[in-house]
């Protein structure tokens, strides 16, 4: 059974769903419309909503989720690929398809990472252009911006 809420933070409202007991969507919603909330706000939601704020507020850096991201095996193997990449760290596309096991697919690997059902809990905004440039990101630029900042890995 899926369940979702739409939450307010620092960064703007966010939907974020569980199915069947782990985590299996987070994403923008700026325009909260074009999302369904289902169910209730179970335990699991509400220890995740948790986390998010801690994050966003600085005081975490790592988070404690069941996670359920579903799409193709290629997709999930990079989805397991980004959660190796450390708090306040960045690595190029050409990096990422490395650790995916295909150093050649960097193509691929952006399409996986942009259709990264859990963002920010998955780090999809810890990607950056092979010449140290911010590139691609589901929720903007400016916002992806501001992640990296909160971690300590941007800094101009």
């Amino acid at each position: 059974m899926k369940n979702s809420i739409i939450f307010d933070t620092i960064i703007g409202k966010l939907y974020l769903a569980e199915t069947d007991g782990a985590i299996s969507h987070l994403y923008f919603a700026g325009d909260s419309s074009e999302y369904e909330t289902a169910g209730v706000e179970t335990p699991l939601l509400r220890e995740a909503r948790s986390q998010i704020n801690s994050y966003l507020e600085g005081k975490r850096t790592s988070f404690d989720l069941p996670l359920s991201p579903k799409g193709t095996p290629f997709q999930e193997k990079v989805w397991e690929a980004l959660q190796t990449i450390p708090y306040g760290e960045t690595i190029s596309y050409k990096e990422l398809a490395t650790r995916a096991g295909n150093p050649k697919a960097c193509r691929a690997v952006g399409m996986a990472n942009n259709k990264n059902p859990i963002s920010v809990i998955i780090p999809c905004h810890r990607v950056i252009g092979a010449n140290g440039k911010l590139v691609g990101y589901g929720g903007g630029l400016p916002l992806k911006e501001k992640l990296l900042r909160l971690e300590g890995a941007l800094v101009l």
